[in-house]
């Protein structure tokens, strides 16, 4: 049995949870979300609790199993608290500005980046240097931010460009000099 798979998820007060064949949409205080699970895996609500059964031992359906199983409760997490993920610029001259629901970035460029906001994404300047960005689903927060870090990844000498807050970048040594 798979151990993501065979855990069960509880379901807090003030959410509900349909299961429509293979759709499931679970609405919350924050919002609404819906996706379809893989045939092969039977959903069972029972009370407040939700859990995951599937056919088989093969391979693919233990891994679709704790798939499925994890996709639903970041969809009941999202429902509730949400996700946020805060990005740091790091260098001289970066810095970002928020033009209403867009991000302006100056990176260095000969032209400022306009970041579009993703629908369901809620994109935030803390200040020159930070950018938060909240949703109620994990899949869309986590593209916006890898796509805001690919303008200016960090740099491995001078450790320059967009990181995640608390994301360590590894320095190299720059050249030797002397004989």
């Amino acid at each position: 049995m798979s151990r993501i798979g065979k855990a069960i998820i509880s379901i807090p007060a003030g959410v509900k949870v349909a299961v429509n064949g293979q759709n499931v949409q679970v609405e919350g205080p924050l919002g609404k979300l819906s996706t379809d699970i893989h045939e092969l895996i039977k959903m069972s609500i029972e009370g407040n609790t939700i859990s995951f059964a599937r056919p088989d031992d093969l391979k693919f359906s233990r891994a679709i199993h704790g798939t499925t199983r994890a996709l639903v409760a970041n969809m009941v997490e999202g429902v509730t608290k949400g996700f946020q993920k805060t990005l740091e610029i790091v260098g001289v001259g970066y810095r970002v500005e928020q033009k209403g629901k867009d991000l302006n970035l100056v990176l260095g460029f000969s032209h400022p980046v306009i970041f579009k906001a993703p629908e369901g994404v809620t994109l935030t300047a803390l200040d020159p240097l930070k950018i938060s960005i909240k949703g109620i689903d994990k899949q869309k927060v986590g593209q916006a931010a890898a796509e805001i870090r690919k303008y200016r990844r960090p740099e491995p000498y001078k450790g320059k460009g967009i990181k995640y807050t608390g994301e360590i970048v590894r320095r190299k040594q720059g050249k030797k000099t002397g004989k």
